[in-house]
């Protein structure tokens, strides 16, 4: 129970402390002229790995396949 009172009591404390925090954001953070190319590289490579993944995997198929094919032809 004394754990709970200890969570609960550090939530609250989140909780009150969070507008102070979140006015003060910009001061920390720094923005420049490269933020938003580095979102975009960043959002980029995150949408985009997906779709280079499945082209790989898919080519590795293809050739397994082609080899499966030759094997079973040769017999």
């Amino acid at each position: 129970m004394k754990d709970f009172y200890g969570r609960l009591a550090g939530f609250i404390s989140l909780l009150l402390f969070m507008p102070v925090a979140m006015a003060d954001t910009y001061r920390y953070m720094h923005v420049t002229i490269d933020t938003p190319w580095l979102i975009f590289i960043f959002l980029l490579v995150a949408v985009m790995s997906p779709f280079i993944l499945m082209a790989i995997l898919y080519w590795r198929n293809a050739i397994r396949r082609n080899a499966e094919d030759d094997a079973k032809g040769e017999s």
